[in-house]
């Protein structure tokens, strides 16, 4: 038997949890024994298999290879493994990859067989594990009440997970923990100083200054090209340096998970390892940690339309996880590559994935199970609006209709095991996009070629071909292995299919103006007898991404979703007309292109011809200063083909030349001017300032079918359009209540000047002798101007009466001896009104 570990201690106490409920929460810390001792110890009461779920490729294998040697077995009796591309079957135990077991419970809701499904390191949030958890809690609570249900976790807090699963059970194994000390960097380090440089150094000082301690020094970086990189500073060292990450072989990955060699000539053994140590793994020997303070993460990258890996600061909760490997055999000391005073800045988690991945598969996933997320046990439910996203992707892939449920196709899709963009490629090009399906999916495996996919896939079908770049062996490897993997796996799916009289590729759901997935041949694929080029495999993929090169001389695109690209001036594929853009940098204004295939129209038409949609408009050209219409030819935002169109009619042209005069804004003429001023006297009716007259359409409509250009607008002549605006009715309201002219007691029309702050008119006092009201216009008092015989203005007034009876006689008495002749009465209420001299000698 084993040696003992902290796990044992509440095995009999999980046992009877699992036996009396059929689910529970185990919390126990890094190295107490939970991945390796707890299977073992439900076999004997678990009826059927015992499936467990490991977040990561390497610690699925390894926990495997773990359980089976504490069997004293091989892996493949009672102890299997599966995971993407390899499976090794067991009769009691399948340690398999999340990934697996949504195909698992998809195909079979029942999961026949199998009697316990452990989701391991549960704390980790992976999108597939919160996916997996809700999947096979309603299959318990639907189809399989005597299913258990366990969940494992290191750092996790029981409780909320404990309540989704109606109150599980928890139990809590303390484990064993030796202290550390922990040890930061003075200060801070320097902005722009390489990562791999400083840990290098850091495991160095570390390996220097534990010498008495001994053991093996455990180091934390991002990622293999880090691991790569401080692994070939640390050559001479004098201490055997193993690399320990995802991708490495599994030779290479038992040789860092050995126990170390020991006796004269021993080397101290450095690990430098991903965040796949944290929790997953168990090293040997650890006695020093080295952590870099960096995590490579998935998100979604609006850039590529995928989830990217990206470099991040460690949370808090990570940094205490690594810190923790160097006290599980005896005291420790962990060294931090930052300065104390930068942890209050560090997340205090990670957060779940499910909230910053792209949500493309899980959309599908739901959609194929046929439940809501809302229907489902999530921990966290994932967020409305990338969900939304999710689904319009699935809806232009044809993978879900118009109402959300899923497709024949996009059952098609769910069962290959990629992304839906590239599982829709393959699915509708054939074995032929196996290559290209792997290499989108995989590691790049040409480090500085630039954009162009062409050498990529070069490098990949001929190895012997000559190409610019550093070429990563390893990545070129797993595309290869993935490729041969798909080629077989749709080749086998298209002869099932054809052997049953179908079509390989099912025709999608109808759409406006055609359909997204153009049916396929019988029991053949998309394409033609030379095959597709990768730009076409790859458009299938991305029919989003497709680029148009902008009128100019540098290379920048309009993508058919509407976005900006530009691809550096100095690529070769800077000169096509036509791209797909497979990565992009996720700028929002105009993104760089970081990898791309040349297309031609010719080939876009044949694959997408269904999209493109043929549209006839009529608009105002502002840069041209006209009226224009036009026939185009669209593919989302791109224009393929414009023409003049003569078919538009006068009401086509008047609403764009109505957006024109929007665009120049109203031009008033003298007597336009005039009548607006008037109609605004009477708010009833309606408003007369040019926000709300341009916010009409009818009232200008019909006079403007006959304008084509900025002249016509600026020729227009507003009076009669206000005129028609009011009616006839308000016209005539308006010529009682607001008249254009004043009528004087000699029946002479004098026009009203309706520009200032009131109406107003200018006429000699004499003509206004014998008027005893005051003139009113819309209720409001006129302003009368009074003039003298000469012109001159000699009093203005609203209020004439009041005139009469005061001023007046000031007046008289001055203007009198200035204009003898004209009369001023004494009472010029009561004189008559005149413009006329006295005679000579009167």
């Amino acid at each position: 038997m084993s040696e003992p570990l902290p796990i044992d201690a509440v095995l009999p106490e999980l046992r009877a949890a699992l036996a009396r409920a059929g689910r529970a929460v185990l919390v126990a810390p890094p190295g107490a024994g939970k991945t390796t001792r707890v299977p073992l110890a439900l076999l004997d009461q678990v009826a059927g298999r015992i499936v467990m779920l490991e977040p990561r490729r390497l610690a699925a294998r390894a926990a495997a290879e773990r359980l089976a040697s504490t069997l004293g077995e091989p892996v493949g009796r009672s102890i299997g493994y599966r995971m993407r591309g390899e499976s090794v079957p067991g009769r009691r135990i399948e340690v398999v990859t999340e990934g697996i077991l949504t195909r698992m419970i998809q195909s079979d809701p029942a999961l026949e067989g199998v009697g316990c499904v452990i989701f391991d390191e549960f704390h980790e949030r992976s999108l597939n594990a919160d996916l997996g958890l809700a999947l096979v809690w309603e299959a318990k609570g639907a189809l399989r009440d005597d299913l258990s249900v366990l969940v494992m976790s290191a750092t996790l807090e029981a409780g909320p997970v404990a309540a989704l699963l109606d109150d599980a059970p928890v139990v809590v194994s303390e484990g064993r923990a030796f202290p550390v000390e922990t040890r930061w960097l003075d200060r801070p380090l320097p902005a722009g100083l390489r990562l791999e440089a400083e840990a290098a150094r850091l495991i160095r000082q570390a390996e220097a200054e534990t010498q008495a301690e001994g053991g093996t020094i455990l180091a934390f970086l991002p990622g293999e090209g880090e691991i790569r990189r401080v692994s070939g500073m640390l050559s001479g060292s004098g201490c055997e340096v193993l690399p320990l990450y995802g991708a490495l072989p599994p030779a290479a990955q038992r040789a860092a998970l050995a126990a170390p060699t020991t006796g004269p000539g021993a080397q101290r053994r450095i690990v430098l390892a991903t965040a796949i140590a944290e929790t997953s793994l168990t090293i040997p020997d650890v006695r020093v940690v080295v952590d870099a303070g960096r995590a490579r993460r998935a998100r979604f990258d609006p850039g590529s339309g995928m989830s990217r890996l990206v470099t991040e600061r460690v949370s808090r909760a990570e940094a205490e996880q690594r810190r923790g490997r160097a006290g599980r055999v005896a005291p420790g000391i962990c060294y931090r590559m930052w300065a104390r005073a930068e942890e209050g800045g560090f997340p205090a988690f990670a957060p779940p994935e499910i909230m910053v991945a792209d949500l493309a598969g899980l959309a599908l996933e739901l959609a194929n199970w046929g439940a809501e997320p809302a229907d489902l046990a999530f921990l966290t439910p994932p967020p409305e609006g990338a969900l939304a996203e999710a689904r319009a992707l699935l809806r232009d892939l044809s993978a879900l209709d118009g109402a959300g449920r899923i497709t024949a196709h996009g059952r098609a899709l769910a069962a290959l095991p990629l992304h839906p963009r590239l599982a829709h490629m393959l699915a509708l090009a054939g074995p032929e996009a196996a290559d290209l399906a792997a290499l989108l999916a995989g590691r790049d495996p040409l480090r500085g070629a630039g954009a162009d996919l062409a050498p990529r896939l070069a490098v990949i079908r001929d190895p012997r071909a000559q190409v610019a770049g550093e070429l990563n062996r390893g990545a070129l490897e797993e595309i290869r292995a993935e490729a041969r993997r798909l080629r077989r796996l749709v080749a086998s799916r298209a002869a099932s299919v054809r052997s049953a009289g179908g079509d390989a590729v099912p025709p999608g759901p109808p759409r406006p103006g055609g359909n997204a997935v153009p049916p396929a041949p019988p029991g053949g694929y998309l394409g033609n007898e030379e095959g597709m080029t990768a730009g076409e495999m790859a458009s299938l993929a991305y029919p989003d991404r497709i680029g148009l090169r902008r009128k100019g001389d540098e290379p920048r695109y309009v993508l058919s979703g509407g976005k900006g690209a530009v691809l550096p001036a100095e690529e070769a594929l800077a000169r096509a007309r036509m791209i797909v853009a497979l990565d992009l940098d996720g700028d929002g204004r105009e993104a760089r292109v970081r990898l791309a295939a040349a297309l031609d129209e010719a080939g876009i038409r044949a694959l997408h011809g269904a999209r493109i949609e043929q549209t006839r408009f009529v608009r105002w050209s502002r840069r041209e200063g006209r009226v224009e219409a036009r026939v185009q030819e669209r593919l989302g935002a791109l224009v393929l083909s414009d023409r003049p169109w003569d078919g538009a009619g006068p009401e086509e042209i008047a609403r764009a030349a109505l957006e024109g005069l929007r665009a120049e804004g109203l031009r008033w003429t003298p007597a336009a001017a005039r009548l607006r001023a008037r109609i605004a006297l009477l708010p009833e009716l309606g408003p007369v300032d040019d926000a709300a007259l341009l916010a009409e359409d009818d009232w200008l409509l019909p006079w403007l079918g006959k304008v084509r250009t900025v002249s016509d607008l600026r020729a227009l002549d507003l009076a009669e359009p206000l005129k028609a605006r009011i009616g006839w009715e308000g016209q005539q309201r308006l010529d009682r209540e607001a008249p254009a002219h004043f009528v004087t007691p000699l029946g002479r029309r004098v026009p009203i000047d309706y520009d200032g702050e009131a109406p107003g008119i200018e006429l000699r006092l004499q003509e206004l002798f014998g008027v005893t009201r005051h003139p009113v216009v819309a209720g409001r008092p006129l302003r009368l101007s009074l003039l003298s015989p000469g012109g001159k203005p000699v009093q203005v007034t609203m209020d004439l009466p009041g005139f009469w009876a005061s001023s007046y006689a000031d007046v008289r008495k001055d203007m009198r001896g200035r204009y003898p002749r004209h009369p001023w009465p004494e009472d010029p209420t009561a004189a008559d009104p005149t413009v006329r001299a006295k005679p000579r000698g009167t």
